[in-house]
């Protein structure tokens, strides 16, 4: 057969699944869902952390420095999460995906999410200043971007036997990326009104409101946003 029929064939073949869907309760590993047709629907919230400026970091600094701030970044973001409960799903360069579930999951994606925005802030940026002449010399500010959102969504398998991964289909984590590309310091959190609506008093005003009302256009509408400059120290 040859190559292009082969392709053909496999789309061909992946065009006409017939999905075996499951709800989820707990957040899908790539394992638990089949290759072939599985398919698990969620009700999660999703959170995307994503270092600002690495390809001007890459241009400016070494690639040892690059490396051990991305490094940095993705480390404090992977510990949080996880200490907030959420589950790692997924790397993209200098970009983590995290899904939280049970029964906090905005409270604590919000909590963790403003955490390390403290670290950043506090930690991570006065450190890079202090420990690189690179970027130090050149007056980088470490920045970065979280977006949070909760809703339905679908996980399924994408790829081949031996190399493939879960990908999601829904708005939730659509919404969450799209916040996370926002470019807008000091505001470094970004949480849609569903998210918003379901925190607690206690984590939406501290003595005084810790969010900001604000409009975002996504997918051609215009949708409430909320967003915050108030960190939290871990």
């Amino acid at each position: 057969m040859a190559w292009v029929d082969t392709l053909t064939e496999q789309i061909e073949t992946i065009f006409s699944t017939k999905w075996d869907t499951r709800d989820g309760t707990v957040v899908p590993e790539s394992d638990s869902v089949t290759l072939k047709d599985g398919a698990v629907k969620v009700k999660a919230t999703f959170l995307y952390a994503d270092l600002a400026g690495s390809s001007n970091l890459a241009k400016t600094c070494p690639w040892e420095t690059t490396a051990k701030i991305i490094r940095a970044y993705l480390d404090c973001c992977t510990r949080s999460i996880i200490a907030w409960g959420g589950e790692i799903r997924s790397f993209d360069g200098d970009r983590v995906m995290a899904v939280f579930m049970g029964d906090t999951p905005n409270t604590n994606a919000t909590s963790c999410a403003r955490e390390i925005d403290w670290m950043v802030e506090n930690v991570l940026n006065p450190k890079a200043t202090e420990k690189f002449k690179s970027v130090s010399d050149n007056s980088i500010k470490i920045r970065h971007c979280i977006g949070i959102a909760t809703g339905e969504a679908v996980a399924v398998r994408a790829g081949i036997r031996n190399n493939n991964d879960l990908i999601w289909i829904g708005e939730a984590p659509s919404f969450a990326a799209k916040l996370s590309d926002i470019r807008n310091y000091p505001y470094s959190v970004y949480i849609t009104k569903a998210c918003f609506d379901k925190l607690p008093e206690s984590s939406k005003n501290n003595g005084k409101p810790l969010w900001e009302a604000r409009s975002f256009n996504f997918t051609g509408v215009d949708r409430s946003i909320y967003r915050t400059k108030y960190t939290k120290k871990p």
